[in-house]
């Protein structure tokens, strides 16, 4: 097994890299949830049977459980929660072709920003790059995807790893209600990690970031799949990607280069309908076990809400 404590060693000088293309200008004041112990934070989107998201639902539709058990509500609140989106950008050998189709997509992706968002862009091939961190400045954030270029290897699980530490606990050193999502997109298999796909799921566990997944294809591959009647057989990187949409309650992609666009667009579609829900768990106890989070629509059972499958209790939601 791949050695973690090397990634926890070199975790500070990667963060040194951090590029700042302007001064940050001072935020606005947000609203703020405070208790005196932990609160699980759940993003959960809802859809009717036709995938349309559904809006104006009231606290009082939901109900969460926890292992089987009804949790007490704390807080449950809408599009008005701003949004941290962490944008990952495969910038490995193999993406030279496609970079410019990149960048166009993810500067349409991250023009869905609203006022009190914020965005931040990581690169990563052979090392992980923190391009810019966590802003509301749309031209930071463009400048900084205008800057990748394609070369190396494939650090996939790396980035992951240090995306999650590095902004999965932002929202909460200042008590800010903030609702998190990291979109990260590659076209091919981890090559150069230090870090296992298990030593990112266990951290992905314990935070409450949606991690959407973009798995690009070529041309050949998707002709492949229409000649086998459109079965899909997922290779190792396909599985671990769908793996960790699944457990974070967000989705996995698999489109063409010319494809992303539309497939940010989706993703965009889908913060701007999410809930923010709160609870302080009936068993507050940090025992280190893995808690299943089950969402339900009271008022509506045909609905579909999705969100994480649960949640490590170690203390650190």
């Amino acid at each position: 097994m791949k050695d973690v404590r090397r990634v926890l060693v070199v975790l500070p000088s990667v963060l040194a890299l951090v590029t700042v293309a302007s001064a940050q200008t001072p935020a606005p004041q947000l609203p703020t949830f405070r208790t005196a112990v932990s609160v699980v934070s759940l993003n959960v989107t809802v859809q009717d049977h036709s995938a349309n998201y559904i809006s104006g639902l009231k606290p009082e539709d939901f109900a969460v459980f926890e292992d089987g058990v009804r949790q007490d509500v704390r807080f449950c609140e809408s599009a008005s929660v701003p949004i941290d989106l962490i944008v990952l950008l495969d910038t490995s050998a193999s993406m030279a072709d496609k970079i410019d189709l990149v960048h166009d997509a993810a500067d349409g992706f991250l023009n869905t920003l609203r006022p009190g968002d914020r965005g931040a862009i990581v690169g990563f091939s052979d090392n992980v790059r923190i391009l810019q961190p966590l802003t509301e400045d749309r031209g930071a954030l463009v400048h900084a995807v205008a800057s990748i270029q394609a070369h190396g290897n494939t650090a996939l699980d790396d980035a992951l790893y240090i995306a999650l530490k590095e902004f999965g606990q932002a929202a909460r050193r200042n008590g800010q209600v903030r609702r998190q999502a990291i979109a990260v997109l590659s076209d091919g298999q981890d090559t150069s990690s230090m870090v296992s796909f298990d030593d990112v799921l266990a951290v992905a566990r314990k935070m409450g970031v949606n991690i959407y997944t973009v798995g690009l294809q070529s041309a050949a591959q998707i002709n492949q799949i229409r000649e086998d009647t459109g079965r899909r057989y997922l290779s190792e990187g396909d599985y671990t990607l769908k793996t960790l949409a699944r457990e974070t309650g967000a989705l996995a992609f698999f489109p063409t280069a010319k494809e992303l666009k539309a497939v940010y667009g989706t993703i965009a579609g889908e913060l701007a309908h999410q809930y923010s829900i709160g609870y302080v768990p009936a068993n507050p106890q940090p025992d280190g076990r893995f808690h299943q989070v089950v969402v339900q629509i009271l008022s509506r059972p045909g609905l579909r809400p999705r969100t994480r499958l649960g949640y490590t209790a170690d203390g650190n939601l």
